[in-house]
């Protein structure tokens, strides 16, 4: 129990995170009258045309956008929420960290057309709201794997890990859940899913899988073929690099694609509320969708004023809104599950000889 709770006390301890977010303001493009903070876990470059976009119709709102990490942007919140720089608008893909705030009563409460029109799973208790759909994918180099091989299933994907030759030895990455928020909800819900995700945790151990703590890092390493490989991530993040060049594919497990959502959340201590609420069902209007699928090439929720039930492919999950999400964010149980993920992969930097195959060749 000692331990649990040191973790939790580094969590939260001021300088808990490594870096401050990147800061961009957007001021006015009129007479200012009013100011909209957001800390936000998307990349800047990626959120800016939804921002300006927003200032068209309301050019006399300055916003300031700050860029931070899943876990920083959750624990900043819980350190600084009465501070001056206090957010009026969270959004977030740690969806099941904006639960917990919701859950433990941080945030406000909002009802209007925009978010009535949401499906069941995509809100919870009026206050926390998915406001864009994000399939997680296997993303692979087209250059560096052949199309007869990539894996279609985690059962393909697990046999290709443990083919003769080893292929993908320490060419296959995917998220570190111990530093990772996103990364920790996938492989909490795989391990609810998924029968194979412990031999799958363990094959990836055995390639010596590569983990990083964000999306573009992956993405980075498979695009210059580094990496052959990355299981678990954000489909959007790669469909933007495919867009401009890069020799990447992304598959869609057939099995099961689990979808997040990224969720928007006005804390209760924000200091412009009325302003959140504005710019919440803007995101949520026909406009705000389809400029977060036109321009930022985030999936919306809303697509030509149709509410998107489960979205192309039948193999799509959506991970619900709701106090599902709080089961592995229990302390005790949290570090139970990274026990035994690390176990599975093994220590962190540390290279896992690779398991016999089955072909007596090396």
């Amino acid at each position: 129990m000692h331990r649990v709770c040191l973790v939790v006390m580094l969590l939260l301890a001021p300088g808990a995170w490594a870096n401050p977010g990147d800061v961009q303001r957007f001021p006015a493009k009129g007479t200012a009258t009013a100011q909209l903070r957001i800390h936000g876990t998307t990349d800047i470059e990626v959120f800016a045309v939804v921002i300006e976009d927003y200032q068209r119709s309301n050019p006399g709102v300055e916003v300031i956008y700050e860029d931070i990490i899943t876990q920083d942007l959750h624990a900043r919140y819980l350190l600084d929420r009465n501070a001056a720089t206090s957010p009026d608008l969270l959004i977030s893909s740690g969806m099941d960290l904006q639960t917990k705030l919701v859950n433990d009563g941080h945030a406000l409460a909002h009802q209007s057309p925009q978010t009535a029109a949401l499906p069941s799973w995509a809100r919870w208790r009026n206050e926390a709201f998915g406001i864009s759909y994000e399939p997680v994918a296997i993303v692979y180099n087209t250059r560096a794997l052949p199309a007869a091989r990539v894996p279609r299933t985690r059962r393909e994907l697990l046999d290709l890990l443990q083919a003769p030759g080893a292929p993908l030895q320490g060419k296959v990455g995917t998220y570190d859940i111990e530093r990772s928020s996103v990364g920790y909800l996938l492989a909490t819900q795989d391990a609810q899913r998924g029968s194979m995700a412990g031999a799958l945790l363990g094959a990836l151990g055995s390639n010596n899988v590569v983990r990083e703590e964000r999306t573009g890092v992956l993405l980075d390493k498979v695009s210059s073929g580094q990496l052959s490989l990355v299981y678990n991530v954000l489909g959007s993040y790669a469909q933007a690099r495919i867009d401009a060049g890069a020799p990447l594919g992304i598959v869609e497990p057939q099995d099961y694609t689990l979808v997040m959502l990224r969720t928007a959340v006005i804390p209760r201590t924000s200091p412009h509320p009325q302003q959140a609420r504005r710019f919440l069902d803007y995101l949520l209007s026909p406009r705000g969708q389809r400029v977060l699928a036109r321009e930022a090439r985030l999936l919306p929720i809303v697509s030509d004023g149709t509410v998107r039930e489960h979205g192309p492919g039948r193999s799509r999950r959506p991970i619900p809104l709701g106090p599902g999400l709080l089961v592995y964010l229990d302390g005790l149980k949290r570090q139970q599950f990274l026990d035994v993920w690390k176990r599975s992969v093994g220590p962190a930097g540390e290279a896992r000889p690779a398991q016999p195959q089955n072909s007596p060749s090396r």
